[in-house]
């Protein structure tokens, strides 16, 4: 969507609270599910053939476990098990390899993503793994705290047993002491995971802006091979060459096309916008293919989902959750960028964000996010 559009749009004004009773937030964690393009569940249970029993059998190898700490939302701040208020969640991509320990993963993807009170647009935001930020202490995994990236605020908070739960619990710590931002909910995202996700889908639909070529991964004999680690082979290979177009992408090149930031103009800027254009175009396969309505390609697309994610959902059932969802329309889906999608840099070759980055925290600590768009169309990432 560009900018034009968006003033062309009247502002979001959040309606009055309706007279009604409360109900559990489920609904809105469909949001997350449906952005991040894997738990992509019914919109509608009623026709589902088997429900609540189907869905707790095909969401039992996703993980649920705590990620906000103490950074989770409170009551004051308008948190608890009702659909009111606004949504603020944290998304985190992790690059885990079958060999590799928890306390070895970095989040190399942050994403902010928030839902206004009025339920009717999702906002993405990405913060650039290399910004310098304040780690505070965290006895869980005996890390003392201090300055690094905010990619490595997870790795420290894995330490010493601590585990993915605990890096997903400093960093977002880490964020709402940094942002103001306080969070309902988080999901951590094994991007190597979202292959069969994205297989399950038929593929993708990814439009390539500038050509680059893989610093990840090679071919020998039309195969895809990772270029270093565990699994790297002696065999030569041929590059892996992105080339500009809009196409029907695998799992394996979609991914790996959002992986990098090499080579591209503005870095790890536009591997952010890459990675937010992957799971918009995931959420709106699932939204067009049918995937949500029908039970065994939904029961399929779960148990793909299952290795690919682990969710913070709160205190409420993953199966009570499944069945009150709904989706956000993947065109509902707005991307945002900070520092106007270019490196700003500290000095010490960390990032830093400007006013403008700053000020669109607190629109979305405020809930007034539309209309800071509507005031600073530049945030709006292009699509293309």
């Amino acid at each position: 969507m560009t900018a034009t559009a968006y003033r062309q749009s009247p502002p979001v004004v959040p309606p009055a609270p309706p007279e009604k009773p409360r109900r559990r937030r489920a609904p809105l964690w469909a949001r997350l599910s449906a952005t991040a393009g894997a738990v992509l569940l019914v919109a509608s249970v009623g026709g589902l053939v088997g429900g609540k029993m189907l869905i707790s059998r095909t969401t039992a190898t996703i993980e649920v476990k705590d990620l906000t700490g103490d950074a989770k939302k409170t009551v004051e701040e308008g948190g608890g098990a009702t659909i009111e208020g606004p949504i603020d969640l944290l998304l985190m991509g992790v690059d885990k390899r079958a060999s590799w320990e928890d306390d070895q993963l970095h989040a190399d993807t942050i994403i902010i993503l928030h839902i206004p009170a009025s339920h009717d647009q999702a906002y993405l935001i990405s913060v650039p793994r290399d910004t310098e930020v304040e780690v505070p202490a965290f006895p869980k995994s005996r890390y003392s705290g201090g300055k690094a990236k905010a990619t490595e605020a997870f790795f420290h908070g894995a330490q010493n047993g601590a585990g993915m739960a605990g890096g997903a619990q400093l960093l977002a710590k880490t964020l709402k002491n940094m942002t103001g931002i306080s969070f309902d909910g988080a999901a951590i995202i094994n991007f190597n995971g979202f292959k069969g996700v994205i297989d399950e889908l038929g593929g993708v639909n990814m439009c390539v802006d500038q050509q680059v070529t893989s610093k990840h991964l090679g071919l020998i004999d039309g195969k895809p091979v990772y270029l270093t680690g565990p699994s790297a082979t002696n065999r030569p290979s041929k590059p892996v060459v992105h080339k500009v177009g809009c196409r029907q992408m695998e799992g394996w090149e979609a991914l790996d096309y959002a992986r990098q930031r090499y080579g591209l103009k503005n870095g790890d800027y536009d591997r952010q916008r890459h990675q937010q254009q992957l799971l918009k175009s995931m959420a709106k396969k699932a939204s067009d293919s049918g995937v949500m309505t029908n039970p065994l390609k939904l029961s399929s697309l779960m148990k793909s989902a299952g290795s690919a994610f682990t969710l913070d959902i709160g205190d409420i059932e993953l199966a009570d959750f499944a069945l009150g969802l709904k989706d956000v329309a993947a065109n509902d889906m707005v991307l945002l960028r900070t520092n106007s999608g270019t490196f700003s840099s500290n000095g010490s070759g960390r990032e830093e964000f400007n006013e403008i980055s700053l000020q669109m925290f607190q629109a979305t600590k405020k809930d007034t996010l539309a209309q800071f768009v509507l005031d600073h169309p530049e945030v709006v990432a292009n699509e293309k």
